[in-house]
């Protein structure tokens, strides 16, 4: 036995692998007989231990496709890095098994891996070209349409866009213009913001400013906003009436206003008002709710509401303004209080016609009689020239308007000149009117003739 080994390590040295075909399997049987009966000795050990080394190295030799990537093992049976491959790294190539079992063959029988296509034979369905494929071809599809994508805004940025808008439609009144620009925005799901934050717009502002919002809210039904829409805006305002308050205590009224003339125009349905009858706490959602309701249910011959705002501005006729203004200084020289007569001039949003009222004011004072109207009506000019609410334009407009006319004047007032002259020195005195149209004012000459004795001469 021991001559054996000693032969098979010198056959180990010189040929560099284990002969163990043909001798050594004989030797298995008789390993393992001497295994279960527990009679080792030396040399069976140390052959059984040669034994091992010799199928770990050829199961590894034949697993490996080049001996320049192949692992050895040491002299204890431990794998170690060999060849020119990185050390402890196995080349990411190879698609051999790397755990040293199996036959050797390719994972996945070939089919896997970095640039495979499939296993041989397999056969694939006819995909549909996906334009986000990096190998889409646009010529081969067809003509390329390009669209362009308008991003949705948000609460803010949409309150920050449509206040500009709302602005600037209260200035020119073109609905047109304000749907044009709709057109270009992407409100999405808060299309109904836009109706509120111009009723919230025109709370805050003029008589005029709430007659536009009325109309805009007509026009804009149908093209960029539905009815549904339009309730659900004023819906939020009646939510939001207690806070809107705090800026403008006629918010209640106003907003009732507002739902009368919405269901009147159709931008609301006739059933609006039932939707909350009995189910409203708020105490000034309650009044709103009732505003409209009693002005929905007087005659029409009686109330119009496409007037419930009135005409505002430039838009009424220039005979009921001049009525507004004659109205307006007769309330005054019974009252007297120009508070109240300043605030009738401001609600009538005619600045460009308060030259108007300067001429009433001086008719009134020619064809009154005694001083009283004389110093009311130059008290109530240089109050409107203090506040700036008349301008010097205005009033040198007004008064050059009464020194035209004044020849006709005379014809029902004889004393117009005399009259005209006290109340342009007074108003010059007061820091009314300037010196040029102090001088400007025309004066009739008097000359007197002496009798016939006197030969015709003029008497000085």
């Amino acid at each position: 036995m021991a001559t054996e080994v000693e032969t098979w390590s010198t056959a180990q040295q010189h040929e560099g692998v284990f002969a163990l075909d043909g001798d050594m399997a004989g030797y298995d049987d008789d390993l393992n007989d001497c295994e279960v009966n527990g009679n080792w000795t030396p040399q069976e050990k140390a052959l059984h231990e040669a034994r091992l080394k010799a199928k770990a190295k050829r199961r590894l030799r034949k697993s490996s496709s080049r001996n320049s990537t192949s692992d050895s093992l040491s002299e204890s049976g431990e794998l170690l890095p060999g060849g020119d491959s990185p050390k402890g790294k196995v080349n990411a190539n190879d698609r051999k098994s790397r755990t040293g079992k199996g036959r050797g063959l390719p994972k996945k029988g070939g089919a896997g891996g970095k640039g495979v296509w499939g296993a041989a034979g397999m056969v694939y369905e006819v995909e549909e070209p996906d334009a986000k494929d990096p190998n889409y071809d646009e010529v081969a599809q067809g003509d390329t349409v390009y669209a362009t994508v308008v991003p949705e805004l948000d609460e803010k940025l949409l309150e920050k866009t449509v206040n500009p808008i709302v602005k600037e439609y209260f200035e020119h009144g073109d609905t047109k213009e304000v749907q044009a620009l709709l057109k270009g925005l992407n409100l999405g799901a808060h299309k109904f913001e836009f109706s509120s934050l111009a009723l919230c717009l025109s709370l805050e502002g003029k008589a005029s400013h709430r007659e536009l919002t009325s109309r805009l809210l007509s026009d804009l039904l149908g093209k960029e906003l539905s009815q549904a829409d339009m309730a659900r805006a004023f819906d939020k305002m009646l939510k939001e009436l207690p806070e809107l308050i705090l800026d403008t205590p006629e918010a209640p009224k106003m907003l009732g206003q507002f739902l009368a003339r919405a269901i009147a125009d159709h931008v609301l349905p006739m059933a609006f008002l039932d939707c909350y009858k009995g189910k409203v706490d708020c105490v000034h959602a309650r009044a709103a709710l009732d505003r409209a309701a009693v002005l929905l249910s007087m005659k029409r011959e009686i109330v119009r509401l496409d007037n419930v705002w009135g005409v505002g501005g430039g838009l009424r006729p220039v005979k009921h303004l001049v009525k507004e203004m004659i109205l307006l200084l007769k309330e005054y020289l019974v009252s007297g209080e120009v508070s109240e007569a300043e605030r009738c001039l401001k609600d009538l949003e005619v600045p460009h016609f308060h030259h108007e009222l300067v001429y009433e004011a001086i008719v009134m004072v020619l064809e009154s009689k005694g001083d009283t109207a004389i110093h009311m009506m130059m008290k109530l000019l240089q109050s409107f020239w203090k506040s700036g609410l008349i301008t010097v334009d205005q009033m040198n407009r007004g008064f050059q308007r009464v020194y035209d006319e004044l020849p006709e004047i005379c014809l029902d007032v004889p004393h117009a000149h005399s009259i005209m002259e006290t109340f342009v020195d007074l108003c010059y005195q007061e820091s009314v009117i300037t010196k040029h149209l102090r001088d400007t004012c025309p004066s009739r000459g008097r000359k007197r003739f002496v009798s016939e004795g006197d030969g015709g001469l003029v008497k000085n």
